[in-house]
């Protein structure tokens, strides 16, 4: 409000330095011709022209301090998108304020992702922290919420540095009906203090968290993370087998060598899974499904409503479905009339956001593992498609809802550079959950089949020819790392 405020005087100023001039013209034309005027006229319309538009630079430049500013006070740049989130849930959208943390900073980057980093901490410290937080396995709020139940959900996380984006995936679980009743584990790829607090910070349910060793962030000089000694990305074979760089005898089928950051969201996930269904000691008794996440996703109220129900639904309906997923990437929704969810083939370019299984269906996974592993796809879901298409006795089936309960907020990914927090995405999703509240809950569902399609064997994307990648994969499973 300052910023407009400021730019509604700035412009004022502006107007009354244009009228200034003219005043000055109008005495000019009366002492001198028309010409010396009209030469006059162009020259200070060219003058005032250059002033307004370095002055609006500067007014530019400013709003961008601001924006970098932003965390000290409400996050959300758009004051009527507060109207939307409950006055409860506004300290989710606020940054704590900065207390003296000899080991960390705020590092310039994105202006509208706020990332804060451990950066006097070295990697074995980060290591060191991480182990043990791991080794403690801490649920908060479970004195509050109490054990979990069978009845309950599990919903695992995965998280990387987008704090801008986890806020609101929190405030849209904090809004859900249920969640009191969940457990969330959310899991690190990047240790950071200020997402740890936030995640800390949270009091509608219980909550752990578990952190991925094997990270960018935890090796950054040796694998997994990248090495002087790795082979650069576009080297061709016979140039990197001169330069006798590590990993030169294993180019992926396009001729690249590996990528950490791209290598490194795979094995997160493979990881995350498997941390969870065998090696947590709090879901161990536990057999329903377990809901898998991604820091930029957007839940509706009902998300964990319309999970149970498709559960019930499909136990009838399609007992064989091994996979329940709750998003879709379809550009529009239809809400309205009956409820619906289709059976279908799962394909990975569909299917992948807000799945939910169980142990046995991620057992058939680990059954797998040498297929997921040896993939030549840094995509886990590609390379869980490639397990469908050509592990498994039948392809995955889905069960999946038509009007998803999981949204993508997310306009970036490993992919992007450029600036790519979208506060109107985030509030479009609001104001349409907000608009079809009444559709929400719906008491049954109706089931519709997909026209089954042909088995397409895909050649992969790269970025996993790595031998060492394969290893790691495949001990992450074995326990043997």
């Amino acid at each position: 409000m300052v910023d407009k405020v400021t730019e509604i005087v700035n412009f004022g100023m502006a107007i009354d330095v244009v009228r200034t001039l003219r005043q000055k013209i109008i005495a000019v034309r009366r002492k001198l011709g028309i010409g010396v005027c009209l030469r006059t006229v162009v020259l200070i319309f060219c003058l005032t022209f250059f002033w307004v538009q370095m002055h609006m630079s500067d007014v530019a430049d400013n709003e961008s301090i601001q924006i970098l500013a932003k965390p000290d006070g409400l996050l959300d740049a758009n004051d009527s998108m507060l109207q939307l989130v409950p006055q409860h849930l506004h300290k989710y959208l606020v940054a704590l304020p900065q207390r003296d943390r000899p080991h960390q900073a705020i590092l310039p980057g994105n202006a509208s992702e706020h990332i804060a980093t451990a950066v006097s901490l070295n990697a074995s410290e980060i290591r060191r922290l991480i182990d043990q937080q791991n080794s403690k396995q801490v649920v908060l709020n479970e004195d509050v919420y109490g054990p979990l139940q069978n009845d309950s959900l599990v919903i695992v996380i995965q998280v990387h540095t987008r704090i801008m984006y986890l806020r609101h995936t929190i405030v849209s679980l904090a809004r859900a009906r249920g969640i009191e009743n969940a457990l969330l584990i959310f899991s690190h790829d990047h240790y950071d203090e200020q997402i740890n607090e936030l995640i800390q910070m949270i009091d509608f349910c219980k909550t752990m968290q578990i952190f991925y060793p094997y990270s960018i962030q935890t090796h950054p000089g040796s694998f997994p993370g990248e090495s002087p000694e790795d082979c650069p990305r576009d080297i061709a074979k016979s140039d990197a087998i001169k330069r006798k760089c590590i990993n030169a005898m294993h180019p992926d089928q396009y001729g690249h060598y590996r990528e950490a950051k791209f290598t490194q969201t795979k094995h997160h996930w493979w990881w995350k899974a498997n941390r969870v269904f065998n090696e947590l000691d709090v879901v161990s008794n536990y057999s329903g499904p377990i809901l898998f996440l991604e820091d930029d996703h957007y839940v509706a109220e009902d998300f964990i409503y319309m999970l149970k129900l498709m559960e019930k639904s499909c136990s009838v309906a399609c007992p064989q479905c091994s996979i329940l997923s709750l998003g879709t990437y379809l550009k529009t929704y239809n809400f309205y009339g009956e409820a619906k969810a289709e059976i279908s083939q799962w394909i990975s370019s569909k299917h992948n956001m807000g799945m939910a299984y169980n142990r046995t269906v991620w057992k058939q996974f680990v059954d797998c593992a040498d297929t997921f592993c040896k993939y030549d796809d840094y995509n886990w879901d590609w390379s869980l498609q490639s397990v469908s298409n050509n592990c498994l006795s039948h392809e995955f089936k889905v069960f999946v809802l038509k009007a998803p309960r999981v949204f993508h907020i997310g306009e970036c990914g490993v992919h992007h550079k450029k600036s790519c927090f979208d506060m109107a995405l985030i509030a479009k999703v609001q104001k349409l959950l907000s608009s079809v509240y009444k559709y929400l809950f719906p008491e049954k569902l109706e089931v519709t089949y997909a026209p089954i399609k042909k088995k397409v064997l895909r050649k992969g994307n790269g970025g996993w020819g790595d031998v060492r990648d394969h290893e790691l994969c495949l001990r992450m499973v074995n326990r043997q790392w």
